[in-house]
C-alpha cells in the first residue's frame, strides 16, 4: 500500500530542447552558463541545506555510469551519504556502502520498499526510469531544471510516454547562471495533485 506521506520527486537538468545528455551520454554541455541579473544565487548553504531533505536517490545504471565517471574525473560522488538505489540488470562495479542494485517490478520496489521507508525519494535519471516512473503513476512532482543551451539531439528527458501526463505549475525559480526551474505537481486523473485529500 502506498505512504501518503512520502513523495516521489523526479528531477532532470536539460537543455532548453529537452536533452538530458547527447546520443552518446555525455552531459559536458552542463558546465553552461549565462548571466541574468534578474536571477537568484544559488547560496551554497541553501543548497546543502536543501539537499538534506532528500532521503534517498533512485537512478538508471547509466546516470551511475555517468556519477562515477564524474568521480573517476576527480569531481566528488553527487548524493553523498544518502541511499541510493540504481535501477539495473546489469552487474556494475559497487563503490560504496549506500548504493543498492534492484531489478524487477518498478511499482512494487517504490511502493512496497521505498515509499515506507523514506519520506523525500528523488528520481534522477535517466530517460527511460523517468518515463517507467510517470507511466506507472508513481511520481508526485517533476523539478525541471533548464540550463541555457541547445544541443539539437541527444536522450530525451522522458522517453516513450504513453499518454498525456497532466501537471500543475507549483515554482519557477530563475537565476543568475540563467538556468531556470520549474517544480510540477503531477495531477491524479480527476486534475488534483496526486497526494491531494480526497
Amino acid at each position: 500500500m502506498e505512504d501518503t506521506n512520502s513523495r516521489v520527486t523526479i528531477h532532470m537538468a536539460a537543455s532548453l530542447d529537452g536533452f538530458i545528455a547527447r546520443k552518446d551520454g555525455r552531459v559536458d554541455w552542463l558546465e553552461t552558463s549565462d548571466e541574468f541579473a534578474g536571477g537568484d544565487t544559488l547560496d551554497p548553504g541553501f543548497v546543502e541545506a536543501f539537499l538534506k531533505t532528500i532521503d534517498c536517490y533512485v537512478m538508471g545504471s547509466r546516470t551511475y555510469e555517468t556519477a562515477l565517471s564524474f568521480e573517476a574525473k576527480g569531481l566528488r560522488w553527487s548524493y553523498g551519504d544518502k541511499p541510493t538505489f540504481v535501477l539495473t540488470s546489469r552487474d556494475l562495479p559497487r563503490t560504496r556502502d549506500t548504493v543498492e542494485f534492484h531489478s524487477g517490478d518498478l511499482a512494487q520496489f517504490v511502493n512496497g520498499q521505498l515509499r515506507p521507508t523514506f519520506r523525500t525519494i528523488w528520481f534522477v535519471g535517466g530517460g527511460v526510469v523517468s518515463g517507467e516512473c510517470l507511466r506507472l503513476g508513481l511520481a508526485d512532482e517533476v523539478r525541471y531544471s533548464i540550463l541555457p543551451i541547445l544541443i539539437g539531439d541527444g536522450i530525451q528527458f522522458f522517453e516513450k510516454l504513453d499518454r498525456d501526463i497532466a501537471l500543475h505549475l507549483a515554482e519557477v525559480k530563475a537565476y543568475k547562471s540563467g538556468m531556470v526551474e520549474l517544480c510540477y505537481e503531477v495531477r491524479g486523473h480527476r486534475g488534483e495533485p496526486r497526494n491531494a485529500a480526497t
